[in-house]
């Protein structure tokens, strides 16, 4: 039996990471003081999907930044560069609708070793695709040429790939999560696959551990390592606005970086619990992860998606309409789980032990 490949083991901890990040908060905090009475305002959402300023007349800018992460790594190795866009849009905009912020408006930064005209085009049709998708402008972006910064997987290949997004929301309908109760429903949308999280781990296991190459089939699939692990991440923005605006809503969770345990922010807005009993059967390209690397469910739950990509909390009698809404839009919504009383975040892998969190 070999060792259990862990995402910290394989170069991000998230643990550590979110240590960093609560001292370069507590640091940033101070700068809120130099907008006060004056239009820009922040709003105190720390550790919420977006941040928010105050525009004046109750209404209130969005925004929020993100990159693609190593996935770059897999567009280099595959030669394929007409994705990586829409995912980018997507890890922006799927977190800006997690406040009720409508995204209006994304630039993108483009960090390359060495010019590269075809590969910088693909990246745009991406960049454009994701942007029609979720109804946002790309008012500009910045490239840069940093061969001593920049080195990538390919030689001449290397590419970083972020952005920034913004939106707006009326402040009566600014969601945070502070309304949930005991009793209140969690709705799950499918993923797309992966997403663009925790291929980091996902790629020391199939290529290092697995010795699979990108081109090689993906077992349980019909397509390649390489085509699976860049499938784009799923965009959420129009059903889930149809859903804010046609009923109540208490908190909305982008399913990223450490998953389930997403959940965790909502409470320092809301004294609650969440239990995940009714999880789907994860798609293959999990379970092909987990059995090469012999990846724990504890480890798995809050590393990767498993086949729910976005969550929405409502009260339980906006049920169906949520329900139905998001059907009517083309998705295949399920009711997985609960908000309880008891704090902490409980999940339940379809036949196996409880995790908790």
């Amino acid at each position: 039996m070999g060792e259990e490949v862990t995402y910290a083991k394989s170069g991000v901890d998230i643990e550590e990471a979110s240590k960093a990040k609560r001292e370069i908060l507590d640091l940033l905090a101070g700068t809120f003081r130099t907008r006060e009475g004056k239009i820009g305002a922040p709003l105190d959402l720390e550790g919420h999907y977006a941040g928010l300023i105050d525009l004046g007349d109750d209404r209130l800018l969005a925004l929020h930044v993100d990159g693609v992460g190593t996935k770059v790594l897999v567009a280099q190795m595959m030669g394929k560069y007409d994705t990586v866009g829409i995912d980018v849009v997507a890890m922006c905009v799927n977190d800006l609708i997690c406040v009720g912020a409508e995204p209006i408006a994304l630039i993108d930064y483009l960090a390359v070793e060495k010019p590269d005209e075809e590969m910088s085009r693909e990246i745009a049709k991406g960049l454009a695709e994701g942007a029609l998708m979720s109804d946002v402008a790309v008012v500009g972006g910045e490239t840069a040429i940093m061969p001593d910064v920049i080195k990538g997987e390919i030689p001449g290949r290397g590419f970083d790939l972020a952005a920034m997004a913004v939106g707006v929301v009326d402040r009566d309908k600014l969601i945070t999560g502070s309304k949930m109760r005991e009793g209140d429903v969690i709705v799950g949308l499918r993923s797309s696959g992966i997403h663009s999280n925790g291929l980091t781990l996902a790629r020391k296991i199939l290529f290092d551990v697995g010795g699979l190459a990108v081109d090689d089939p993906m077992p349980g699939s019909e397509k390649s390592v390489g085509e699976e692990l860049l499938e784009p991440t799923k965009i959420y923005t129009k059903p889930i606005l149809e859903v804010v605006n046609c009923t109540e809503v208490s908190a909305l969770a982008n399913i990223t970086g450490g998953a389930f345990t997403k959940f965790e922010r909502f409470q320092r807005f809301s004294k609650v619990g969440f239990v995940l009993n009714e999880m789907p059967d994860p798609p293959e390209i999990f379970k092909t992860i987990q059995r090469i690397g012999k990846v724990s469910d504890r480890e798995m739950y809050k590393t990767f998606n498993m086949g729910i990509g976005f969550c929405i909390v409502c009260p339980p009698e906006s049920k169906q309409e949520t329900l139905k809404t998001l059907e009517d839009c083309s998705y295949e919504p399920q009711v997985i789980g609960e908000v309880t009383s008891k704090k902490g975040i409980r999940v339940r892998n379809p036949g196996r032990d409880w995790l908790v969190y």
